[in-house]
């Protein structure tokens, strides 16, 4: 019996396996994506990412009120007596919310030292008083916080080295175990599911704070545990398949890994989808940053990280493990 059944030159059938042609539509998957990629940059460099609290500073107010409230009342409340910017979300229950305040010229946050507790309290004790006017429930104050301008700075500086480490530890980890073309084409990969995240986030102007940067961080965990699992499969068929192109092995390896690939994403789909839904406001810009991670990891997974082995022309001798000099000489009698 035959391993494989060919098919107008093409491998079609592997082991008793369909064997999908994917790279037949690399061409067009990559220009798909640099579309995808050309519209978030110009996004960021446009829009910019529209940074929450974490990371500008401000002040955050929690309260509770003896029923319900509705948000939209809240914000107009508080945009009525002057909090321009603020953000309105439930935290906990339904009577309880969370308020955030950007900082404000002229309201002293920026010369302010956090750990000042009198100016903290007076913050506070004002959004409360704005609210218990508009209000015919009961308000109660129940934590006020305030996160100064350098502190957010230096949160963001950390975040993006963060990510760089990530990119370099990645990289130095496949090439040591795979080869640097595979490291090439995890690394450009991992850098792509990044820039289209924050693509969406700049395009739709969404607050992005340290949970959506930690959406983002878990992206290329995910990302990169897909690409490991694909780089593994062609890495064995490239020295287990006989008489076959780079293309036909790649494909091979695809196939194998579809229904792993494609079972993983959906169930992990399936629990953001619930945290998306059902999970409250604080959780659903990184809910919604894993959902998109997860949907371009996975194809880039495919024609990204394979579509830059496939340009860089990898081969059975790039998996060979290296000739010692002399070898041939000592095993002579």
């Amino acid at each position: 019996m035959k391993e494989t059944k060919e098919e107008n030159g093409r491998i079609t059938e592997y082991m008793g396996r369909r064997v999908w042609d994917f790279m037949r539509w690399r061409k067009l998957a990559l220009a798909f994506i640099a579309v995808l990629v050309i519209g978030s940059v110009a996004a960021l460099a446009v829009n910019g990412l529209k940074f929450g609290l974490d990371f500008t500073g401000g002040t955050q107010v929690e309260v509770g009120y003896q029923t319900a409230p509705q948000l939209e009342a809240v914000r107009s409340q508080l945009v009525a007596a002057g909090f321009e910017g603020a953000t309105v979300v439930r935290f906990g229950s339904d009577n309880e919310i969370l308020i955030k305040l950007p900082p404000e010229e002229g309201d002293g946050l920026s010369q302010r030292n956090a750990r000042d507790e009198e100016a903290i309290q007076t913050i506070g004790g004002k959004v409360v008083e704005v609210l218990r006017a508009g209000s015919d429930s009961s308000v109660e104050l129940r934590r006020v916080e305030t996160v100064g301008p350098q502190v957010g700075e230096e949160l963001r500086d950390d975040g993006g080295l963060g990510m760089l480490f990530a990119f370099a530890v990645v990289m130095a980890y496949v090439a040591l175990r795979f080869q640097y073309k595979f490291a090439v084409g995890a690394v450009v990969s991992l850098v792509h599911d990044v820039i289209i995240v924050l693509g969406f986030f700049a395009i739709f102007r969404l607050d992005f704070d340290l949970t959506v940067l930690a959406a983002v961080l878990a992206t290329i965990g995910y990302s990169i545990n897909d690409t490991i699992v694909v780089y593994d499969r062609i890495r064995e068929n490239f020295r287990k398949v006989r008489q076959a192109t780079s293309e036909d092995i790649i494909n091979i390896s695809l196939s194998q890994t579809l229904g792993r690939t494609t079972m993983t994403s959906f169930t992990t789909l399936l629990v953001l989808w619930a945290l998306q839904f059902f999970g409250g406001e604080l959780i659903h810009n990184f809910s919604l940053a894993m959902i998109v991670g997860v949907v371009v990891g996975t194809f880039s997974s495919i024609y990204v990280a394979v579509g830059v082995l496939m340009a860089m022309d990898i081969s059975c001798e790039d998996l060979m493990p290296p000739v010692k000099e002399g070898a041939d000489l000592d095993e002579m009698p």
